[in-house]
């Protein structure tokens, strides 16, 4: 994938957050209008997939840069074997999570040569915006930012053996003495678990 659209290195906040928005865009397009598209390009049959956001605001699956080391930061590395195992709601989640990771990578290479007071003011326009989780999870609109449902704090997937599926949940509360834990899914609905089942049978993974 190489210069992944770049013709020219960025070199003051400005510039690098507009790279960062215009790579964002993208993104959003990927995980938001082009869904189909998007998951059809993620065969698991194929070799490692990575997901590009470029500087055209358009996007791109394809395999890790050839060279080593990259010339930018790369994006998380074989998402299409994921796209099987979970729901497709809970994948698109998980890939938003990895490329707001991979976002903010590759703004901050750019940034290295800023002083403190341009990393700052860099870093507090990328953060004036939602991330892309939030955008695909419906948590905050994509044009004014506003909070849809309340921010959560540990994402985690989590395994249930009767389907063979991994789910995206959030630990909204935890109760030691009783050892067990209510937990959201993607889709708002809250369910109880048992802790010590949940540890015993390894169905719960840190995002």
């Amino acid at each position: 994938m190489g210069s992944h659209g770049r013709t020219d290195f960025p070199r003051t906040p400005e510039e690098i957050h507009e790279d960062y928005e215009k790579r964002k865009t993208g993104l959003i397009r990927a995980l938001t209008e082009d869904v189909d598209e998007f998951y059809n390009a993620c065969n698991p049959e194929k070799e490692n997939l990575c997901l590009y956001g470029m500087r055209d605001e358009t996007w791109q699956v394809g395999p890790p840069a050839e060279e080593v080391p990259p010339e930018l930061p790369e994006p998380c590395l074989g998402i299409n074997f994921a796209r099987d195992g979970m729901q497709q709601r809970d994948w698109l989640a998980l890939v938003a999570v990895h490329s707001d990771s991979w976002l903010l990578a590759v703004a901050f290479f750019y940034a290295v040569k800023l002083d403190a007071q341009g990393r700052g003011r860099l870093f507090k326009m990328i953060n004036a915006q939602p991330t892309l989780f939030e955008i695909v999870t419906n948590r905050k609109s994509i044009t004014t930012g506003a909070t849809v449902q309340p921010p959560f704090k540990r994402q985690k997937p989590l395994f249930w053996p009767d389907d063979h599926k991994w789910y995206l949940v959030e630990i909204q509360s935890v109760n030691p003495k009783a050892k067990q834990a209510k937990i959201v899914y993607a889709s708002g609905e809250f369910e109880d678990v048992d802790l010590e089942e949940i540890v015993r049978d390894g169905h719960m993974a840190l995002l």
